[in-house]
């Protein structure tokens, strides 16, 4: 247990710092405001915080859209809060990780800015540029996820660019060796900060295809999946060339090298491609490429046990030497207390047992800020979004404000406690009910259960390392075993409201009936789980 890397098996927190704490009362949530959190963020036993772009942006994607990798745009600080951010979360054993947003920047990035004037220039070459069509259309048919075209003219050099995002998030030419270099040395600036890893954001967007073929087009019955349905029409193509291009592998391996020169530092890729565990197995393969992988198989509306079971037991079978993390929410998706419950409110048993199923899984966890607290998704008005997905989608997409309002402190005070001035979302008002302070003082709240789990659950090298086995199970029940160094932990779920019985083939030596909220009676052979039951016991 000693000698393992510290990101196996590691909880990772997402912060996204708009909606974290506010210090200075101008409604948006900023470093100071994580720095005054961070006991909080130590009592839930977490290994690392993920904290979502805080550099300087125009703000058109909320950060997603950067105009300078190496400065904190001034509504989060400066570079001395980081400084201090790290060095505080440090003395808490608290990792720190960033996200990298490498496939794009803001169009009001100096690079684009001097790419776009001309053919000639200096970045000429830096984004990706296409001539027009003979009729003047764009030159292929790939699509933007934000809706339209992928395709933006720019009337000073007469040709398209692309952006796989809004029109505002330009994508860099990674075929062009300066830009892989140049965003390689923004990386290393991080490093030298003393980050302790990166979220990469879209890393299977860098590259596209060189040839710009068009991308083929996709089955009506096959245009679900991974938040892109009907009414986007992102989700009518197979994307093969706009994204996942081999070439992107040999990138992989440039930013391996780049942090294994700084021993302890990780990587986890966000992909998202048309078969994202195998493209996960392809960017973790041979130890040197990214540490883990981090997909949206688990972002989905599909609930049920066979799902759940299928998805891990492929990813399983493919990434045989990777390392996965797995969530359940994050800022992009409906919460998860939303998204899987039955009435759409959240429901605290279903809450502790699936905080329980996500840490009992092979792999990592990134539990996104206010998973603890069990809030559900917030409920905005049209006037009140800031998201342009949920703006331009509106009304059968609501966009992504829902799971990004802002963190409850206590229902005592003005906003939640997270700002004395107007926030930059509404605070939900059910959200207040779940406050931190208030669930602090119950001891049988989410926060409890997270809290009691994630502790014990740093006792058990069979969930922190162990491998994972399922076994076949009718709906609504998951069960696998976690197996490590001649040790079995049996873990079993319940995934409905209504009560299971289930006859146990393993001879059980003990069941763990220190956690609290496992809901499961054994009586022999025979073992009854309540609503949303979990079980474990070593065998």
């Amino acid at each position: 247990m000693t000698n393992h890397e510290w990101w196996k098996g590691a909880v990772i927190y997402q912060i996204y710092p708009r909606s974290f704490q506010d210090s200075n009362n101008d409604g948006i949530g900023d470093l100071q405001g994580i720095i005054q959190r961070l006991d909080y963020i130590q009592s839930l036993g977490v290994d690392a915080v993920w904290i979502s772009p805080f550099f300087k942006s125009p703000m058109k994607d909320f950060g997603y859209d950067i105009s300078d990798y190496r400065d904190i745009d001034p509504m989060f600080g400066d570079i001395s809060d980081f400084d201090q951010l790290i060095d505080e979360a440090h003395k808490r054993n608290i990792k720190i990780i960033i996200d990298q947003v490498l496939s794009h920047t803001s169009n009001e990035h100096p690079w684009f800015i001097e790419s776009r004037e001309d053919k000639s220039n200096s970045k000429a070459d830096w984004y990706v540029w296409a001539d027009a069509n003979e009729d003047g259309s764009p030159p292929n048919n790939w699509l933007s996820i934000f809706g339209g075209v992928a395709w933006q003219w720019e009337p000073r050099r007469c040709q398209y660019y692309l952006h796989n995002f809004l029109t505002e998030q330009p994508d860099l030419n990674f075929h062009n060796p300066e830009v892989r270099k140049a965003v390689l040395d923004n990386v290393k600036f991080w490093l030298d900060k003393g980050v302790d890893g990166f979220r990469l954001d879209a890393i299977n967007f860098c590259f596209h295809d060189k040839l710009l073929r068009d991308n083929p087009a996709k089955p009506k019955a096959l245009r679900q999946g991974r938040g892109f349905s009907e009414d986007n029409p992102y989700a009518f193509q197979y994307h093969y060339y706009n994204n996942t291009q081999p070439e992107n592998l040999a990138f992989m391996e440039e930013i391996r090298a780049l942090l294994d020169q700084y021993p302890g530092t990780v990587s986890l890729g966000e992909i998202s491609s048309e078969d994202s565990l195998q493209t996960m197995a392809e960017y973790t393969a041979d130890g040197n490429k990214l540490h883990m992988g981090y997909s949206f198989e688990l972002l989905t509306n599909d609930y049920s046990a066979a799902y759940i079971r299928e998805t891990v037991a492929r990813l399983e079978q493919v990434m045989t030497e990777g390392w996965p993390c797995w969530a359940f929410s994050n800022h992009d998706v409906e919460r998860v207390a939303s998204r899987w419950s039955k009435t759409g409110e959240p429901i605290d048993a279903q809450v502790k047992m699936l905080t329980a199923l996500l840490a009992s899984l092979r792999g990592s966890v990134c539990m996104y800020q206010g998973e603890e607290l069990g809030l559900g998704e917030a409920t905005l008005a049209f006037e009140d979004l800031q998201d342009p997905y949920g703006i331009t989608f509106w009304p059968n997409f609501k966009g992504r404000d829902g799971c990004r309002t802002p963190m409850p402190w206590s229902n005592q005070t003005n906003n939640a406690g997270f700002t004395e001035g107007k926030p930059w979302l509404p605070v939900a008002e059910p959200h207040e009910d779940r406050a931190v302070e208030q669930q602090q003082t119950t001891a049988d709240s989410t926060l409890a259960f997270y809290r009691h789990f994630m502790a014990w659950r740093k006792t058990q090298p069979t969930l922190l390392l162990g491998d994972i086995e399922f076994i076949n199970t009718p709906e609504p029940v998951l069960a696998f075993y976690r197996r490590y160094e001649g040790k079995a932990l049996l873990c079993i779920f319940n995934l409905s409201a209504d009560p299971q019985n289930i006859l146990l083939a393993d001879k059980v030596t003990k069941i763990h009936t220190e956690l609290r909220h496992h809901n499961a009676t054994l009586h022999g052979d025979q073992l009854n789980l309540e609503a949303f039951g979990c079980f474990f016991a070593s065998i």
